[in-house]
């Protein structure tokens, strides 16, 4: 039997019975939907993280108190760790030799900014830093001048202002030379920051820098910091980090048989924590999608055996006009074939719709995960031949004559 004869079968026999091939191509559509949803929405909070991660550059370390990530509960032993200070940022600046661009990173304030009768909303984040800020933070200076080191010894009030802060007060004028006020204090606006972008909707142009020395000066300085750093070169990072670490443990006084009490993170390594994430979420995603799918075999091996004992008669009369087992055997697959491919296609279109609905959400590009769209399409092609087989079996091994006397 050619293939475009049992195809037309197999879609007439479908169509026959529209309830029965309704629920079965339902649980169908659910069990790739799940599985195609879950993957596309973790394949876009994969793309969204390594496109973060090449925005803030992969040669910085960064020296903090507590993981970046951290699983589970928060355990006492990091609780208890001090803090790390601007003393010790400026100790460990004094002693490093491989590590260049040692830099304190703070937040003093979440606030409004204004300039005559224009405001910002209070969202502002005030960051301490010194001349390498902008660099360790991946910054592009647009205009102006960086904070330098006579603004950090003389803890002069100069800021330089992000984008989004740059639109939102100065619709009229140019901001370089313009006083603006932070939280009561005026500061003379030095430089211009071109545009970042934003990440989980929360923009990296709401920012305003000002010396870390300034921010101890206004808001105080008994605060935990994290110590920024950049390795002079990628092929240098693991040295960088190793000299780092001794320095820090030196400058902390942890004993010589005792565990760091900081943390020194990199964007590589924070991409290794993500991708062990995303690992976890795509094999649930595979194990809850693999279940679903079993069972939706399951119900389409029971179909095509109520399909046979209705079409018991039918099977009689096409072996006795000559139909061979071989074709009542493809028959009876492409049938089951069928309609889990059209199952898998309805839940590969929704689940790739679904899943990008994260995208729309965080505002990133959108993803179409290929290699498990192309993975469930074959794996459709298999659940059809696998759950298909015995009743199309069971339907070739029906006797002629006893199919032709079937009521």
């Amino acid at each position: 039997m050619q293939f475009t004869e049992t195809f037309r079968q197999a879609a007439d026999s479908l169509l026959a019975n529209k309830l029965r091939s309704f629920l079965t191509l339902l649980a169908l559509v659910i069990g790739v939907f799940s599985v195609i949803v879950s993957t596309t929405a973790v394949a876009v909070l994969d793309n969204f993280f390594t496109n973060t991660m090449s925005i803030l550059g992969s040669d910085v370390v960064t020296v903090q108190r507590n993981p970046a990530v951290q699983m589970g509960p928060r355990d006492a032993s990091l609780r208890n760790r001090k803090q790390i200070t601007f003393d010790d940022a400026e100790r460990l600046e004094e002693q490093v030799r491989i590590a260049e661009g040692v830099g304190s990173i703070n937040t003093f304030s979440f606030t409004s900014i204004s300039f005559g009768e224009e405001k910002t909303d209070p969202n502002v984040v005030i960051r301490g830093g010194n001349s390498e800020f902008i660099e360790n933070n991946a910054f592009t200076l647009e205009d102006g001048r960086n904070i330098n080191d006579e603004d950090v010894q003389f803890k002069r009030n100069v800021v330089v202002l992000g984008k989004d802060v740059q639109v939102d007060l100065f619709k009229t004028e140019y901001p370089l030379g313009k006083t603006v006020r932070i939280d009561g204090q005026p500061y003379l606006v030095i430089g211009l920051l071109e545009k970042k972008g934003q990440i989980l909707g929360s923009s990296f142009d709401d920012v305003a820098i000002i010396p870390y020395t300034t921010g101890i000066k206004n808001y105080g300085g008994n605060r935990g910091i994290a110590i920024q750093l950049r390795a002079p070169e990628i092929s240098k990072l693991e040295e960088t980090i190793e000299e780092v670490t001794g320095i820090m443990r030196v400058i902390r006084e942890v004993g010589p048989i005792d565990d760091n009490d900081f943390e020194i993170t990199t964007n590589d390594s924070l991409a290794g924590t993500f991708d062990g994430f995303t690992a976890l979420l795509y094999g649930l995603g595979f194990v809850v999608g693999f279940i679903t799918l079993a069972g939706a075999g399951i119900g389409v091996m029971n179909i095509m055996l109520v399909s046979v004992t209705e079409r018991t008669r039918e099977i009689g009369v096409r072996k006795s006009v000559g139909a061979t087992k071989k074709a009542i055997i493809n028959q009876f697959l492409m049938e089951a074939v069928f309609i889990c491919q059209i199952g898998g296609l309805i839940g590969m279109f929704f689940g790739v719709l679904g899943g990008n609905m994260v995208a729309v959400w965080i505002d990133t590009e959108m993803v179409v995960p290929m290699q498990w769209v192309l993975g469930s399409f074959f794996g459709m092609l298999l659940i059809g031949l696998l759950f298909g087989v015995y009743p199309a079996y069971k339907a070739a091994q029906l006797d002629p004559i006893e199919s032709l006397r079937y009521e």
